[in-house]
C-alpha cells in the first residue's frame, strides 16, 4: 500500500502537477515532425546520389558529381549524427537565426540521405543487367530505361529496408536536445529537472519510443508480406 501511494505520488509529481505531461506531448510532436521531414529530405538526397553514382558506373559520365557524392557519403557515414547536428547549428548557422526544428530536419535529413543513397543503389544494382540491356535494345534512352524498367523493380526491393532506416532515424533524433530543441527526450529531461526524479520521466520517454518502434515495425512487416505476395 505504501509503495502504491508512493507510485501515485510520483506519477502526480512528474506528469500531472503543473501539466508537466505537456512536455512529453509537445516533444513527441516535434520528434515526429523532424523524423517525417528529415526522411523526405533523405529520400530526395539519397535518390539523387544513387542515380548519379549508378549513371557514372554505367556510362562513365558525371565524374565530378560522382566524386562529390563519394565525398558526401564518406564524410556523413564516417562521423556521428550528433556531431553533424552541432556543426550545422553552431558553425554553419551559428551567425544566422534559424528555427531549431528546421536545423534538426536539415541535419538528420543529410545524415539519413547518405544511408538511403546506398539502399537505393543496392536496389538498383540488384536488378539483372539484362533488364537494362533489354530496355536499351527497345530503343529506350538511359533515362527512360531507368524510369520505366529499372526503378519500379528496384523500389519494390528497397522499400522494406528504407522503412527500417526510418525507424532508425526516429531513434536517432533523440539527440536533438544537444541544440536545445525540445523533442521527446528533451521533454523528459525537462520534467526530470523540475522534479529531481529521473525514473518516471525517462521510463515514460523510453516507453513512448518503444511503442512507436513496435507500431512501425509491425507496419513494415505487413508491407513486406504484401510485397512478397506481389512478387509471387
Amino acid at each position: 500500500m505504501i509503495m502504491w501511494d508512493q507510485f501515485v505520488s510520483d506519477l502526480y509529481l512528474n506528469f500531472v502537477k503543473d501539466d508537466r505531461w505537456h512536455y512529453l506531448t509537445r516533444g513527441l510532436r516535434t520528434t515526429l515532425i523532424v523524423t517525417l521531414f528529415a526522411a523526405l529530405l533523405g529520400v530526395i538526397l539519397g535518390f539523387l546520389v544513387a542515380i548519379i553514382r549508378n549513371a557514372h558506373e554505367n556510362t562513365g559520365k558525371l565524374r565530378f558529381l560522382n566524386g562529390l557524392c563519394n565525398l558526401y557519403l564518406t564524410v556523413i557515414r564516417g562521423t556521428p549524427a550528433v556531431v553533424q547536428l552541432m556543426i550545422i547549428y553552431f558553425v554553419i548557422f551559428g551567425s544566422v537565426r534559424i528555427d531549431k526544428t528546421i536545423t534538426a530536419i536539415i541535419a538528420f535529413g543529410i545524415n539519413s540521405g547518405a544511408y538511403q543513397a546506398e539502399i537505393f543503389r543496392s536496389g538498383i544494382s540488384s536488378i539483372p543487367r539484362g533488364q537494362f540491356e533489354a530496355g536499351r535494345s527497345l530503343g529506350f534512352s538511359y533515362r527512360q530505361t531507368m524510369v520505366h524498367i529499372i526503378m519500379p523493380q528496384a523500389l519494390r526491393v528497397v522499400v522494406p529496408t528504407l522503412c527500417n532506416e526510418y525507424i532508425t532515424l526516429l531513434k536517432e533524433t533523440s539527440v536533438a536536445g544537444y541544440i536545445a530543441l525540445e523533442d521527446l527526450t528533451k521533454g523528459g529531461d525537462i520534467i526530470r529537472s523540475r522534479t529531481y526524479s529521473a525514473f518516471m520521466p525517462l521510463i515514460a520517454v523510453a516507453l513512448i519510443y518503444l511503442i512507436l518502434v513496435l507500431v512501425l515495425t509491425r507496419l513494415v512487416s505487413l508491407l513486406e508480406r504484401r510485397l512478397a505476395r506481389g512478387f509471387r
